[in-house]
């Protein structure tokens, strides 16, 4: 008879940690909603900046490879013809 209290206080007491626990995770979901709303846009405006860094830089470098790839391409012209007389 003891024994079967004793599960019974076990799971009285399991159910109990249970309940404080989803209370304290929703609390903490309650308290931290206004922070997450503040920092999403900021977040989102810090994203769209690294986003605009990345096309600038995409176009920087490619605008200093085409004239480089064309210079190359001149260069190598005059062999190229050489190569298709001979």
């Amino acid at each position: 008879m003891f024994t079967l209290v004793a599960v019974a206080a076990m799971f009285f007491v399991g159910a109990v940690v249970f309940t404080v626990f989803a209370a304290l995770k929703f609390a903490f979901k309650l308290v931290l909603l206004p922070l997450k709303l503040i920092f999403i846009p900021i977040i989102a405006i810090a994203l769209l900046v690294k986003l605009i860094v990345l096309v600038a830089v995409g176009a920087v470098v490619a605008a200093v490879l085409i004239p480089i790839a064309i210079i190359l391409c001149l260069v190598a012209l005059p062999f190229l013809i050489a190569a298709a007389a001979a």
